[in-house]
């Protein structure tokens, strides 16, 4: 079943059918664009410096994780969402990084309805769950992101089932700032073994301003809450808010800042560093308030689980949790972080 837009052009909540699919697209994203982004989000060398990249896992220069989904992201608005009523998103569910964007590659999008719903809290809203899948020129699948999408109905709607979206996380799930954090300690963490579990680590905080929130958005996620102050008091943000991608990232770059300089501290005592990275992915990302022009978010993570992989002998996968707050003490990003590290003892 195609996915079509109504008579006028413009996607409606309505014209979401379960089952429905359609593929938009092609950008291609260069290697002075892969450095640009991990330079200002995510500075590992795998999406940094050619050399590097081939000693590491990955085998050569490869995009963030998090560069991939707001390409991803840039491909839905340029085809998708800016001829929507689109009203933003709570979250998505999963996003699994199944094979490395590298220079060069031209992508498309591919979107699948999997189910829709009413809001109920808002008869004149509706909510769609979809599988976006980022794909290179072969067809292969790059990414794979389960998400929810807020759409304006065309005609209020009847369904009063309840939304299970990231806002029930937010009930149910203690904050980070409800436990102690704990100083970071150089001789610890290195290896997969090493790794300490259920610390809450402080990782800084960072103000988002106008600037920095419009030029992501102009790169990244044009919808129009995005860019122009106006346009954001009249949405459901009530004011210009960040692009939940520039959140993210900006969460991600204060981790790979805290790995730096610990890693800076074990080599200047001498000490062998442990590979960390890439990620397969990450589950649970609510982006539970807006993050509101002006807004200073500090941010926190917590290692929560470390699994054993039968597939990978020589690695680990940590699992954490990661949270934002903003000055008034509200969480309003929280995520499951997941990442391969080296171990001592394969």
């Amino acid at each position: 079943m195609h996915l079509i837009p109504s008579p006028d052009g413009i996607f409606y909540h309505e014209d979401f059918q379960p089952g429905s699919s359609v593929t938009f697209g092609s950008r291609t994203v260069s290697r002075d664009d892969i450095i640009a982004f991990a330079a200002t989000y995510d500075p590992q060398p795998m999406h940094l410096d050619d050399e590097a990249a081939k000693r590491s896992i990955v085998g050569g220069l490869c995009a963030s994780g998090f560069h991939a989904c707001a390409l991803m992201m840039r491909l839905l608005c340029d085809h998708f969402l800016l001829r929507s009523t689109s009203l933003g998103s709570p979250g998505l569910d999963e996003v699994k990084w199944l094979k490395p964007v590298r220079p060069g590659d031209d992508l498309s999008i591919r979107i699948t309805v999997l189910e829709t719903r009413d809001l109920q809290s808002r008869r004149d809203v509706g909510i769609s769950k979809m599988r976006f899948e980022l794909l290179d020129a072969s067809g292969q699948v790059l990414l794979e992101a389960i998400t929810n999408q807020l759409m304006q109905r065309r005609q209020p709607g009847t369904d009063v089932g309840v939304v299970r979206t990231a806002k029930a996380e937010r009930v149910t799930t203690a904050s980070l700032w409800a436990e102690d954090a704990t100083a970071v300690d150089c001789t610890d963490g290195n290896y997969f073994e090493d790794v300490p579990l259920d610390e809450v680590r402080d990782l800084g905080g960072h103000t988002f301003e106008r600037a920095e929130i419009v030029a992501f958005a102009k790169q990244f996620d044009p919808q129009p809450f995005h860019l122009d102050e106006a346009a954001g008091r009249a949405s459901l943000f009530g004011g210009l808010a960040a692009s939940g991608w520039n959140t993210a990232a900006v969460f991600i770059r204060h981790v790979v800042l805290a790995r730096l300089q610990h890693d800076a501290a074990l080599r200047a005592a001498g000490r062998t560093l442990a590979q960390w990275g890439p990620s397969p992915g990450f589950r649970h990302m609510g982006w539970l308030r807006p993050v509101l022009m002006g807004d200073h978010i500090e941010f926190r993570s917590k290692v929560i689980e470390k699994r054993e992989l039968k597939t990978r002998p020589t690695r680990g996968l940590i699992i954490s949790r990661g949270e934002g707050r903003n000055q008034k003490g509200e969480i309003v990003f929280r995520f499951t972080a997941q990442v391969l590290v080296e171990k001592a003892t394969a």
